[in-house]
């Protein structure tokens, strides 16, 4: 298992942009699915976007066309750039890996988190 570590949070007005970083210690970085989620203050966390080890994407609708997720695996190293940032985008970002089968959208399926960085977009 990995442990991620997220940072590149901040806050930016309105039609910013933000690129988040997640560095992975341990072993298997290479070999899992890597993705980012949020989490509102008083909502549930959520998913955002995901990356598999070939480089395979999948985006929550609400981001598609404005985030873009990636990995460096040699690196040990996931990004999220986030552009025409909103204030809904506002929440903890996470950083996690899938070591297991089951939903890639569903929190409860994945394994190793980082302790997130804050996004703050203002109006």
């Amino acid at each position: 298992q990995v442990q991620p570590v997220e940072s590149g949070g901040g806050l930016v007005q309105t039609g910013g942009s933000l690129r988040l970083s997640c560095s992975a210690s341990g072993d298997g970085f290479g070999v899992y699915d890597m993705g980012w989620f949020r989490q509102g203050l008083g909502k549930e966390r959520e998913f955002v976007a995901g990356i598999s080890w070939k480089r395979e994407t999948w985006y929550t609708d609400g981001v598609k066309g404005r985030f873009t997720v990636s990995r460096d695996n040699t690196n040990r190293s996931m990004f999220l750039q986030m552009n025409s940032l909103k204030p809904e985008d506002t929440g903890v970002y996470y950083c996690a890996q899938k070591r297991r089968t089951g939903s890639r959208y569903d929190s409860a399926h994945w394994d190793d988190w980082g302790q997130g960085t804050q996004v703050t977009v203002s109006s």
